[in-house]
């Protein structure tokens, strides 16, 4: 973000361009005051929104890393970016599932850089190391003397151990969880190799296998369900008939098209509409040619984080590993009509409640945005398998995706943009 050149400017950052953000006037994570000050819309002022951007997870083009299986390839720079954007917003949604919203890494302003003097550099390597104030605390060895400072040391202990463990698993390493090897791996039984380009619906796809295939004990208590042909089938997201499954948390996806082949204008606030809600952890999107995580709107732009960013690869196994190229110094800004109209639209509910408060607020968008006959998508009580019309099949556990939404998905990926 640039340097504001008048208050009105600046009162228009932090008024419009970050919908979905709530800012609390509370205490900090370090237990210190924010120093916020909210208005009637409960949003903050504009350090609260670069602490916040900063926050979030930045994943970008790496270099260097284990040969990608398969190939002789060692970096995904100049193709990976789809993988990347799809891989950012994942990450939020974990942040929020084991951290929770309302989180601020307490690092976040000093890695702050204005746009102009962040974007005009050659190499992320550039960036002041940070690491040598934070706090590498074993956490488990601190013995506070108050109970109220325990309880705080531990509140942070566990907040900075999942903000690790989080980034860890998507880690450019063929045993990370959900990182771009094992994205490759799996993406082989839909057709795809190393260099190939990927589309958001296939991402949304990939994702979800890789969060079936782990076996973190710390995944266990999270899902990801991808829409099916523009419709979310509440009994699969959430089955009323099972209240064990009411508790679980879910990652939902849902691939659009907001248009032909540009995005339709009438659905411009739609998109604020979905990135003013809570319960959104961001679209993964772009402009033709290139992928991008959009996260918030100001105006008629667009706020987003940019893979197209190559950076060395870090290896995470180091204990107390430099986290600053896991987050990103400065955001940047697009024009709606830029927006290419494929998209995957995210959304975080952490059990069966959450989702019923979903469903009713993105119904109430879906119609007060749409000026057409039929929405962007839809929701459908019932499972996917009680309707006959349904054409995606239940997914083998041995294959990614079976022959018919294999052309399905070949036919949805001719219409997405072609990654440089």
């Amino acid at each position: 973000m640039e340097a504001s050149g008048s208050d009105d400017k600046v009162k228009s950052m932090f008024l419009s361009a970050w919908h979905n953000v709530k800012y609390k006037s509370e205490s900090s994570p370090d237990g210190s005051d924010s120093g916020s000050v909210t208005n009637e819309d409960g949003f903050g002022t504009v350090e609260d929104f670069r602490k916040d951007f900063i926050s979030r997870i930045w994943l970008t083009y790496r270099e260097e890393f284990p040969q990608l299986e398969g190939s002789t390839l060692t970096t995904d720079c100049g193709w990976g970016c789809t993988l990347r954007t799809g891989q950012m917003l994942l990450a939020q949604g974990l942040l929020v599932h084991f951290i929770g919203r309302d989180w601020l890494w307490p690092h976040a302003l000093d890695l702050y850089r204005p746009e102009a003097e962040f974007w005009l550099q050659n190499s992320a390597r550039k960036l002041a190391p940070i690491e040598a104030s934070y706090d590498a605390t074993n956490y488990h060895d601190t013995k506070p003397s108050d109970s109220r400072a325990a309880k705080d040391s531990e509140d942070q202990n566990q907040t900075a151990f999942y903000h690790r463990k989080i980034i860890s698993w998507f880690s450019d390493h063929p045993s990370a969880d959900f990182g771009i090897h094992r994205l490759i791996k799996l993406g082989k039984n839909s057709g795809k190799v190393a260099g190939d380009w990927y589309g958001p619906a296939v991402v949304s796809h990939l994702l979800r296998k890789a969060k079936e295939d782990s076996i973190d004990p710390e995944l266990q208590g999270i899902s990801i369900y991808v829409a099916q042909d523009c419709t979310i089938y509440c009994a699969d997201v959430y089955d009323q008939q099972d209240k064990s499954d009411c508790d679980k948390s879910v990652l939902i996806l849902v691939p659009v098209r907001l248009g032909g082949e540009r995005t339709n204008t009438e659905y411009f606030e739609f998109v604020k509409g979905i990135l003013s809600l809570e319960y959104c952890v961001g679209i993964i999107g772009g402009r033709p040619k290139q992928s991008y995580y959009f996260v918030g709107f100001q105006d008629d732009s667009l706020i987003y984080m940019d893979p197209h960013y190559c950076q060395s690869f870090v290896d995470v196994s180091i204990k107390d590993f430099p986290l600053e190229s896991f987050h990103c110094p400065s955001p940047k800004k697009m024009p709606f009509k830029k927006m290419d109209p494929s998209c995957t639209i995210g959304f975080y509910c952490r059990h069966a409640r959450d989702f019923e408060k979903v469903v009713d607020e993105l119904t109430k968008v879906l119609k007060s945005s749409s000026k057409q006959n039929y929405p962007l998508f839809t929701f459908v009580n019932g499972h996917a398998q009680d309707f006959d019309f349904v054409c995606t099949p239940v997914y083998e556990q041995s294959d990614l995706f079976t022959e018919e939404e294999k052309n399905r998905l070949k036919g949805f990926n001719t219409e997405e943009f072609v990654l440089l």
